[in-house]
């Protein structure tokens, strides 16, 4: 039995840390996000052209491919 604990103790450790992380960069990409999304919709305060739509969804498009 305490063969098992010193083994499962620090597994169980690991696990709770990677899950910690694993949100904490989550919540993190989800308010980076949510600032650019800002910053993009910041325009001139009323309804936008379809011109300036399509130039920001290219944008978007542009940057999901550069990502690697």
């Amino acid at each position: 039995m305490d063969g098992i604990q010193q083994v499962a103790l620090p597994v169980l450790g690991i696990l709770a840390a990677a899950a910690i992380t694993f949100y904490a960069v989550s919540f993190a990409e989800l308010r980076e996000k949510s600032f650019r999304d800002l910053e993009d919709d910041s325009g001139n305060g009323g309804f936008e052209s379809s011109l300036s739509s399509r130039k920001r969804r290219a944008r978007r498009t542009a940057d999901k491919d550069a990502k690697p």
